[in-house]
């Protein structure tokens, strides 16, 4: 058995230093830091062997009587170049709480300022299952399992990371077929699917 420390993966796999490339102690490429990030060749293998926990979140604005009247979408552009609507997402740390990992990758979409309303106690929408060959939910890169959360935001939203920008449509809209060739994987389902669940303006 190694003698390196056992890395807790933020994907929440625990794994032998050694098997991700452990050099006298200490991790030979990882992106920052935290020595629980995997390098990018250790993460694609991870996704080809065992699916990956996700939170997604749908950003939305409520009216005084607390029913949704507008949707945020992220706005990124895809590889080749088309601007494509996304949702809130990113996957759950090692150890990390459900509600933790949802606060986090809402303040890295949406920013600091965003000012999401979540219970103490949160429970998902729906719950998606992406696969990476032809299903109803698809994800070239991975087998993911997402949950997903109706969020009411209250700040304002500056996107970050790799988003240009933050649309609100109103909730109307999304449920148009006009709007499902902007997502790429089916997602407009799922945005449907956790919209179902809350009353409208």
């Amino acid at each position: 058995m190694c003698g390196c420390v056992c890395v807790l993966a933020r994907v929440g796999v625990p794994l032998c230093a050694a098997a991700l490339g452990c050099q006298n102690g200490r991790m030979s490429d990882v992106r920052t830091p935290d020595p629980g990030w995997f390098s990018d060749d250790d993460l694609e293998d991870l996704r080809r062997r065992i699916p990956i926990l996700y939170v997604e979140a749908v950003p939305v604005r409520l009216s005084a009587q607390g029913a949704v009247t507008e949707v945020g979408l992220l706005i990124r552009v895809d590889e080749f170049g088309e601007m494509r609507s996304a949702l809130v997402s990113g996957r759950v740390q090692y150890g990390e709480t459900v509600r933790d990992a949802l606060l986090r990758n809402i303040e890295k979409d949406l920013g600091p300022l965003a000012f999401p309303r979540l219970p103490a106690s949160v429970v998902p929408a729906t719950v998606a299952e992406y696969f990476p060959f032809p299903a109803r939910l698809t994800d070239e890169r991975q087998h993911a399992v997402a949950l997903v959360f109706v969020v009411p935001v209250s700040g304002d939203c500056q996107p970050r990371q790799d988003a240009l920008d933050v649309k609100w449509v109103p909730v109307e809209e999304v449920f148009t077929d006009a709007i499902a060739g902007e997502f790429l994987g089916g997602r407009e389902q799922v945005v449907r699917q956790a919209l179902s669940t809350v009353s409208f303006a």
